[in-house]
Order: C-alpha cells, then structure tokens, then sequence
C-alpha cells in the first residue's frame, strides 16, 4: 500500500483501524468463527484525555487448549496516523497476552488491571518488553488477594499468535507467563537460564499457559 492509498482509505473510513484489524485478523486465524469477549477501557480514563489508562481495550478468547487467551489493544498504533505510515514497529512494536487457566471470563479480571499496569510503565517509563525478560513483583500473588506460589511474570513470544507487518511497521504478540519466587530467585542470579526455564516448561505445559494453583518450580 501506498502512502496515497493509506490516506484515500482514511478519507473514505472515518472509522477506519488498521492497526487493530491487524490484531484481530491474527487472532481470527487461530480462533475461526469465534467472537471474543472485548472489554474497553473507559474513554475518558485514556491517557489521551489525561488519564492515566494507555490501553484502549482487551479481548478474551476461548482456547480449545483449555485456557482463556487475552489480547490488549494499545501497545501499537491502531488507527489512522500518517506519520506512523510505513515505519519499523508498530508503536512499541508488540501487544501483550496472557493465557490463563481460568473458567470465566470474570476471573481473568485481574490479569487485564495487571495489563494495564504494564502498558502504563511502558509508556511513561519509555522501558519495552522483550522475550525472556522477567518482571518481577513484590514477592507476593501476581493476583492480588489470591494466595498463589505465582509471583512473577516471565516474558515469551506467544506460543501461538504469530507477528505481522502492517502499514504501521511489525507488531509481534508477547506473551506473560507466571513464574513462581523460586524460578525469579534463579533468573535474577543468571538471567540467561530464562531460555532453560521455558524448555522445561514446555514439555509439560507447551503453550505455555498460567495456572495460578501451580506449586512446582522448573528451576
């Protein structure tokens, strides 16, 4: 596409968000026929309008892995902006899942206000994510008031959801997985066992998926 198609599109699409279709064009592919549950933010909460909430919205898939898989809105460029026509990465360059071994979607809840938390870092401490990284906590739940041996998240490329190149620039998919305080203790003394953490993972969960009633530690 050219840049005078972009903005022929963008005249005759008031509405017009390619950024987001992007985002859920990938996720039709994995989930054919499937209307997710989308949660937006409240409009006058978005940064945009001096709120503190960077996210414009998140939508919750039924996995058939037995899982529910989130997906945020707001990490890349969504809607029209000719000056992002064209460019390397999509906003930051990636959006955030989760997949969480959950039985409705009222208990992922609190993973979406954890979102939240982490876009708003992102965008005012200008600090991004990347594969194998790990965020750690306060030594506490990562679900707050939910007593679990999950405490940190480990970031990995989605197990699932591959990345694309839109007229933004790419966006990948990254996703958190929960770790427990064992396994934070571990990467902090040697982060480059993060590679070994996710292979040990795998052989009993391959996509990856948190569970917060986990106890074993892989590492």
């Amino acid at each position: 596409m050219t840049l005078e198609e972009y903005k022929k599109l963008a005249s005759e699409q008031d509405d017009w968000a390619p950024g987001w279709d992007a985002i859920d064009e990938a996720f039709q592919k994995l989930y054919p026929n499937q209307e997710p549950a989308h949660y937006a933010t409240d409009l006058v909460k978005r940064a945009l309008f001096g709120g503190d909430e960077y996210l414009d919205g998140y939508s919750i898939y039924e996995s058939p892995k037995g899982c529910k898989h989130l997906v945020t809105y707001g990490m890349s460029e969504l809607y029209t902006n000719e000056e992002a026509f064209g460019g390397e990465w999509s906003g930051w360059g990636y959006e955030m899942t989760i997949k969480l071994k959950e039985e409705s979607n009222e208990d992922c809840m609190w993973a979406i206000d954890m979102l939240s938390n982490l876009a708003r870092y992102t965008y005012t401490q200008k600090r991004f994510f990347e594969p194998l990284q790990f965020v750690a906590g306060n030594g506490t739940s990562i679900h707050i008031g939910v007593d679990s041996a999950i405490t940190a998240l480990l970031v990995v490329a989605d197990t699932e959801a591959p990345g694309s190149d839109t007229v933004h620039g790419r966006v990948d998919f990254i996703q958190l997985v929960g770790i427990t305080q064992n396994e934070l203790e571990a990467l902090k003394e040697d982060p480059v066992r993060a590679a070994v953490l996710v292979e040990a993972m795998k052989k009993e969960n391959p996509f990856l998926i948190t569970d917060m009633r986990r106890v074993k530690s892989y590492l």
